[in-house]
């Protein structure tokens, strides 16, 4: 995207460092019990990968697509389901594998459909957290990292499709 500079925010090694505490922290709290790992598709994907990798327990994954930025650098409200779950979720341990958690509001969505599905314990793990632009507040179980309120590229979050594949998190400014 010509006119436009990233700003290195969490390194490739900052990342891998608290994901493994993060899935220690997760196995430890689950005791042993089988995990369904959900990545919020597209931007969760890198991440649930490396914490799948690291954890212990029995995982199994499942993939959601939702879309509430439609292209944009920020949030419409408007929360659709693009793909939905392949495996019925009812007594199991779920374990929404999010990107970001930006206004909340996505997440809540989430968390109020997946609960009706009656799982035996529902629990969220967001590699970002942007506490500063929450509309609402949804229960965030485990944050690897609370940032500015910066749009931020990298490490499976884009803009436009784009900066998915750096290793790292970066904040993308206009030039």
């Amino acid at each position: 995207m010509s006119g436009s500079h990233l700003d290195v925010l969490i390194s490739e090694l900052q990342i891998r460092v608290r994901t493994a505490e993060l899935a220690k922290q997760i196995d430890d709290e689950f005791g042993g019990e089988p995990v369904l790992l959900i990545a919020v598709l597209k931007g969760s994907i890198h991440f649930l990968s490396d914490l799948g990798r690291l954890m212990k327990s029995d995982t199994q994954l499942d993939f959601l697509q939702v879309s509430s930025y439609h292209g944009g650098k920020s949030s419409t409200g408007v929360v659709q389901i693009r793909k939905d779950l392949d495996i019925n979720i009812e007594g199991l341990n779920v374990l929404i594998v999010e990107d970001i958690v930006d206004t909340g509001v996505t997440l809540s969505h989430l968390r109020e459909l997946l609960s009706t599905r009656k799982p035996k314990s529902l629990k969220v793990v967001a590699l970002l957290s942007k506490s500063g632009s929450r509309t609402v507040h949804p229960p965030v179980e485990y944050i690897g990292f609370e940032i500015p309120n910066e749009f931020v590229v990298g490490y499976g979050l884009d803009y436009a499709e784009r900066y998915r594949n750096l290793p790292y998190i970066a904040i993308l400014r206009e030039e």
